[in-house]
């Protein structure tokens, strides 16, 4: 038979997680919450949206009239403009996303960890924009040029060959490489949480430079559209990222040496 001891317990167990549970229910709804304002105020704002995701197609044609998209079904503009809104929402809401994970999670960290843990939050969102931006100044701009290239004007030896790129097909592709992009451009952030959390060192990422020379290629393959302009621009940043978290790492390792030499120097 259980005691009243045990009960008692089992109790003051059960009123800590109950207590987490409630708190995670409230961070995901303040989460939802603001997910789905920022899904309505995109929406609202959808073509004006679409129409800046755009713009590396009009300027590899020239001007916006030489700029033709097409849909080929009655809705497929109106689910374009959803995702649109969906992508904005993520988009701009993941601020305020990332800060209630944070406080959810900060309880239960010491003060020096939530001190050392703002800065990879500050740099997370950061960092995913600045990918962003190269896909929207650089990657897009090449690659539409280069599809236009592609075009074939009518001859005696063939027909015309017009690039018109669907509403749909071209937010995908655009939303997929700055995914891929954002993504990729976290590593520094990844690789310097590993070497504070000691798993890693300097001299581990130099030793395996060139293995990850392969491996960023074959993920920005994977990432990216299969052509050879998106998964250089992707790739060639990425490795960039690499050798700048190789110069993280060594700071983490000095401030650590230093926080040592401090504690034995008190001791």
């Amino acid at each position: 038979m259980t005691t009243a001891v045990e009960q008692d317990e089992v109790e003051a167990s059960r009123a800590p997680l109950i207590e987490h549970l409630t708190e995670l229910r409230t961070r995901l709804i303040k989460a939802l919450v603001a997910f789905v304002l920022m899904f309505f105020a995109c929406f609202a704002a959808a073509k004006y949206i679409y129409n800046a995701l755009v713009w590396p197609y009009v300027l590899a044609v020239g001007s916006p009239d030489k700029a033709h998209l097409v849909y080929t079904h009655g809705l497929e503009y109106l689910f374009t403009q959803i995702q649109v809104a969906a992508f904005g929402a993520g988009f701009l809401a993941f601020p305020i996303i990332a800060m209630q994970v944070y406080k959810f999670v900060a309880p239960g960290l010491y003060k020096n960890e939530r001190r050392a843990f703002v800065p990879y939050l500050v740099a997370t969102p950061v960092l995913f924009a600045v990918g962003a931006a190269c896909v929207y100044f650089v990657a897009m701009p090449l690659l539409m040029r280069f599809s236009v290239g592609m075009q074939q004007l009518a001859s005696e030896s063939g027909p015309t060959i017009e690039f018109l790129p669907k509403v749909s097909e071209y937010l995908s592709l655009i939303m997929t490489l700055i995914f891929a992009f954002g993504i990729c451009f976290q590593l520094p952030v990844i690789l310097t949480l590993l070497a504070r959390a000691g798993i890693i060192d300097s001299q581990f990422l130099k030793d395996k430079r060139r293995y990850a020379v392969v491996i960023v290629f074959v993920i920005a393959a994977v990432l990216t559209p299969p052509d050879v302009i998106s998964q250089f621009a992707l790739a060639v940043p990425t490795l960039l990222l690499y050798e700048a978290s190789i110069l993280s790492v060594i700071m983490v390792e000095k401030r650590r040496a230093e926080a040592e030499a401090a504690r034995a120097a008190e001791g």
